[in-house]
């Protein structure tokens, strides 16, 4: 039942486009036939010859018709016989012979309906048919090769946005594709840090790890996921790296229920958290906390990744400036994403630790929830015992390391 629908579907968008393309036709030549009729009426005005407006109209709507009618003919064969750098040549010799055909055909047609408004019957005559026929011929073959250079141009400017589209997708893919050996190298290195000292903990990680790929394997072909799917991902992560820091990482969530369903880039929390975890809890001997908010900014998502650590100031200079592969990644997958529509910030936070803040354009959002959510992925998702949550954060201005 479902494949006759969309095939209806399918050829009803087909029919609608086919009209919309015959509507615009006999519009444009609707307008070029007013213009000209204009110009024939102020003409005969500053003449003994005084033609009504009425029949200036019907004269040359008339006579630009005559294209109307020719014109999807004429576009058929500019599809059909396209002119490329492989069959120019021949493709060329086509539309000559088609273009002095129409040019003829349109020059005989015209004359006609010349002879029928002025009321000169001689111009229908053998010899001055003939010569009218041969003088109008260069603009009538102008009209040819107007429509059939129109005709390619929109071929060509639809190639070159498809083409556009293919190397951003690829670009896309070719950066998030990234992610995975960078993520990969790190979490098989801990994999086996934990072999020989901890097996069960590094069987339980090769489960999570396991499970992380899946996922990802899943929306591999996605660019963009709701930001729901993206903290699914995310809590496979933290369980993994729960795993690598048993009680030396504490986590927490904060999400506003409004933007669960906004389309955020896929993985894109992850090189974020990770770099939380590598910077602010690794360093750290005493256990590290790293906190995720996600809220509505006006009309835009606003997302924070946190951590108690050192800060940038105390930090390597790699990631007070670029952060390293991860975020290096994201800034490229942000600018090729949004272009200048996103923010992306790495800063001190005042109370101590780093913070990490993208905002991009809010889309897909659901207006009718309200206030802040915990998000309960898993039992590590509270704050620590006698750890406070942290009050909403007022914005601050972009920082030179984002």
């Amino acid at each position: 039942m479902s494949r006759f629908v969309d095939e209806g579907v399918v050829s009803g968008g087909a029919r609608r486009e086919r009209w919309t393309r015959l509507a615009l036709v006999w519009g444009v030549w609707t307008l070029v036939g007013l213009f000209f009729a204009s110009q024939l009426y102020v003409y005969f005005a500053r003449t003994e010859k005084a033609v009504p407006f009425a029949k200036s109209v019907a004269w040359q709507v008339l006579a630009v018709y005559v294209f109307a009618v020719s014109t999807p003919l004429v576009l058929w064969l500019a599809r059909r016989f396209r002119i490329e750098r492989s069959n120019w040549r021949r493709r060329l010799c086509v539309h000559l012979l088609a273009g002095t055909m129409f040019a003829v055909a349109w020059a005989v047609c015209h004359i006609t309906i010349d002879s029928l408004f002025s009321g000169e019957a001689k111009l229908l005559s053998p010899v001055n048919l003939a010569r009218n026929v041969f003088v109008m011929l260069d603009k009538e073959l102008l009209v040819y090769w107007i429509v059939v250079l129109t005709s390619h141009a929109a071929v060509y400017y639809q190639r070159y946005r498809e083409g556009e589209l293919r190397a951003s997708q690829a670009q896309l893919q070719a950066l998030k594709m990234q992610l995975h050996p960078h993520f990969l190298f790190n979490a098989l290195h801990a994999i086996s840090a934990l072999v020989h000292s901890d097996p069960d903990a590094a069987d339980k990680m090769i489960a999570r790890l396991g499970d992380f790929l899946r996922l990802t394997l899943d929306a591999s072909a996605t660019q963009e996921v709701p930001l729901r799917r993206e903290l699914e991902f995310l809590d496979c992560y933290l369980e993994i790296e729960r795993v690598r820091f048993n009680d030396r990482l504490t986590t927490s969530i904060e999400v506003d229920p409004r933007v669960l369903d906004c389309r955020v880039p896929n993985l894109i929390l992850q090189p974020l958290v990770e770099n939380a975890i590598r910077h602010g809890v690794s360093q750290r001997a005493a256990p590290g906390h790293v906190r995720v908010r996600a809220e509505r900014r006006g009309d835009a998502l606003r997302l924070e990744v946190s951590d108690d650590g050192a800060g940038l100031s105390t930090a390597p200079s790699s990631r007070a400036t670029k952060g390293g592969v991860g975020l290096s990644n994201t800034r490229a997958r942000l600018r090729q994403l949004y272009g200048a529509a996103y923010r992306f910030e790495l800063a001190d936070d005042p109370r101590g630790g780093a913070t990490a803040t993208i905002e991009i354009p809010l889309l897909d959002s659901n207006p009718d929830a309200g206030g802040i959510t915990r998000l309960d992925l898993g039992d590590t998702y509270a704050p620590p015992p006698g750890r406070p949550t942290r009050p909403a954060e007022q914005p601050r201005p972009a920082s030179s390391r984002a």
